[in-house]
């Protein structure tokens, strides 16, 4: 028995040193996404905050590729010690369950949700040229034109796309998806003329609009934007049901514990509310949003219904 109480305080002792080491060693912050795009860029904020105050390195990885589904597998089996968090879109956690057959991932016991870090409403743009004066007048013109106007998304299944879909739904636009391999491509056709419009998040468009290069003809959001007072919401302008937000939420690997989990979300609250943090984030066009864990895990559960919801109703399909 004393051998045996020995060789268990041995045990103990050696996991005690490997989480000490684990807690002094590098956060790894996986983004999905390519470096310089807007989930990377708020990545890159809440790191920088979130090394001060745990006085350890948060180095963002991109792991990008599948619509977000490589940087999730990866994270949905890292160690839940708190040294690999996933920042995510809603896409690998509500909207891959429901576009692909089989995932590399279980998007429901995969994760442990910490918090919502930011909103993201979503703005229907076209070149500065198009002479649409908003989205009612650009359906308008698209009845009219001799055939189907071409309308960019960043890929099958993206919430540029589904909100392209629910847009037309609503509107009967005269309107044809052409699907591109992320944001950036599809916003050089535009800026240069060869698609007609665009459905964006606004941080990856609030640059071009404010600078005039794109014209924002409507928000796809229950209400304007402090960054934007002057683009009235797609409701404003007679069409109903067209809401999306791509938010972006923080959150663990499956094995971490309930405690880790909510001090996690402490700290993920506290940083968000620092004034530089706040300020960064809204002058990138997001809106600090942060939850509970069981708030963002009821989020996630209601875009899956809507969502898949959508993709059924269309025969959306990658695979």
């Amino acid at each position: 028995m004393f051998f045996k109480r020995m060789w268990c305080a041995g045990v103990l002792a050696v996991l005690a040193v490997g989480a000490a080491r684990a807690a002094q060693g590098p956060v790894q912050l996986v983004v999905a996404f390519p470096a310089g795009g807007p989930v990377d860029t708020v990545g890159r904020v809440l790191a920088a905050q979130l090394s001060k105050a745990w006085h350890r390195p948060v180095i963002v990885e991109n792991k990008a590729g599948a619509n977000g589904n490589i940087g999730a597998a990866y994270v949905s089996t890292a160690p839940g010690d708190g040294s690999v968090l996933f920042l995510t879109s809603v896409g690998a956690v509500a909207i891959s369950p429901a576009l692909y057959k089989s995932l590399p991932y279980d998007p429901v016991k995969g994760f442990k949700p910490i918090s919502k870090i930011v909103d993201n409403a979503t703005a229907f743009v076209v070149n500065k040229t198009n002479p649409a004066v908003d989205a009612a007048d650009f359906v308008k013109r698209s009845l009219a034109s001799g055939g189907p106007v071409p309308i960019g998304s960043s890929g099958v299944g993206s919430i540029p796309h589904l909100t392209l879909e629910m847009f037309a739904d609503a509107t009967k636009a005269n309107v044809m998806h052409v699907p591109y391999k992320g944001a950036a491509p599809v916003i050089n056709d535009l800026l240069g003329n060869q698609v007609s419009g665009f459905f964006g998040d606004v941080p990856g468009l609030i640059g071009l609009i404010k600078s005039g290069q794109l014209k924002a003809l409507g928000l796809a959001a229950p209400a304007r934007l402090p960054q934007l007072p002057q683009v009235p919401t797609l409701a404003e302008q007679g069409i109903a049901g067209v809401q999306t937000n791509n938010w972006y939420g923080l959150l663990a690997p499956a094995a971490t514990p309930p405690a880790l989990v909510d001090k996690l979300n402490a700290d993920v609250r506290a940083a968000l509310r620092t004034p530089e943090v706040r300020e960064r984030l809204e002058q990138l066009g997001c809106q600090p949003a942060p939850t509970s864990p069981q708030e963002l895990a009821a989020l996630i559960a209601s875009d899956r219904q809507k969502w898949s919801e959508v993709i059924k109703r269309k025969n959306i399909h990658v695979d």
